[in-house]
C-alpha cells in the first residue's frame, strides 16, 4: 500500500498523495466487487446514505466548473444538497458494475473536483472507504501516513468550509497512538490516526477508540444532542 512521505523541504509530496489516492480507489473497487446485493443497500456511516450512495459519490470526483455550477444550481444553491442529490441520482440509475468501473477508471488520473484540492480528494477517498467498510464489518486499510496528511488538512481547513465536527473538537489536544502526530491544546485525547480522521469528519463510530484525560469530555460533547 502506498504511503505518503514529506519531501525534503517539509511540504507534502503531491505525487505521493495521488499514489495513496490511487491505491485507495483500487482497494475500494476490489471491496465493492465482493459485496452482496444486500450489502450494497445497507446504511453507510455517512448519514442517510447507503453503501451504494457512497460508492456512486466516489465516481463524481472529477467535476469541472461547468458541471459543478449546474449541479449546485439544480440544488437551488446548496452545495450539501447538490452533493447528496448527485450521488443519489447516480446510485439510482447506474448499474453496480458501472459504479465499480467508474471508481477504477479514476486510478491514475490527477484531476479533482472544481473548487477543492488534491488534499480534499485524499480525505474523501479515505473517509468514504471507511463509511462503506465499517458498518459492513469489513476491514479496509487506511495507511497511517496518508491518514496523518488527511487529519492535518481536516484540522487546518478553511476552504472548503471545515467539517462541523472540527469545531466540536476545538479545545482538545489530539494525539495519534500509531504515528508521530498531534495538534491542538487542552485535555489530551489519544487514538489511532485513522480514528482521528474519522472523528474530525464527524464519524462517531471512532469514539470507542479514544482514550486519555480528555476522552470522556470529548465523547460527551460529540454525543450530546444539540439543544433546540
Amino acid at each position: 500500500m502506498t504511503e505518503v512521505q514529506p519531501d525534503r523541504g517539509g511540504a507534502i509530496d503531491r505525487e505521493m498523495v495521488w499514489r495513496a489516492i490511487d491505491a485507495q480507489r483500487q482497494s475500494i473497487a476490489d471491496l465493492l466487487e465482493r459485496l452482496s446485493d444486500d450489502e450494497w443497500s445497507r446504511p453507510s456511516l455517512c448519514d442517510a446514505w447507503t453503501v451504494r450512495d457512497v460508492a456512486a459519490h466516489l465516481t463524481l470526483q472529477q467535476l469541472g466548473p461547468g458541471e459543478a455550477v449546474r449541479m449546485i444550481l439544480r440544488a437551488r444553491g446548496s452545495l450539501d444538497r447538490a452533493i447528496h442529490d448527485a450521488a443519489r441520482r447516480r446510485a439510482a440509475t447506474v448499474p453496480t458494475t458501472r459504479i465499480v468501473a467508474g471508481i477504477r477508471g479514476t486510478v491514475g488520473s490527477r484531476r479533482h473536483n472544481f473548487g477543492v484540492t488534491y488534499l480534499e480528494t485524499l480525505i474523501d477517498i479515505l473517509v468514504h472507504g471507511q463509511d462503506i467498510a465499517i458498518p459492513l464489518g469489513h476491514q479496509h486499510e487506511m495507511p497511517v501516513q496518508a491518514a496523518a496528511v488527511a487529519a492535518s488538512r481536516a484540522w487546518s481547513m478553511r476552504w472548503p468550509p471545515p467539517f462541523p465536527a472540527r469545531r466540536e473538537i476545538a479545545g482538545f489536544r489530539l494525539t495519534a497512538t500509531d504515528t508521530s502526530w498531534s495538534v491542538g491544546t487542552g485535555p489530551e485525547v489519544q487514538a489511532p490516526i485513522q480514528a482521528i480522521v474519522l472523528l474530525l469528519t464527524g464519524r462517531q463510530a471512532a469514539l470507542p477508540q479514544v482514550s486519555g484525560d480528555g476522552a470522556p469530555e470529548l465523547v460527551a460533547r460529540l454525543t450530546t444532542p444539540a439543544s433546540t
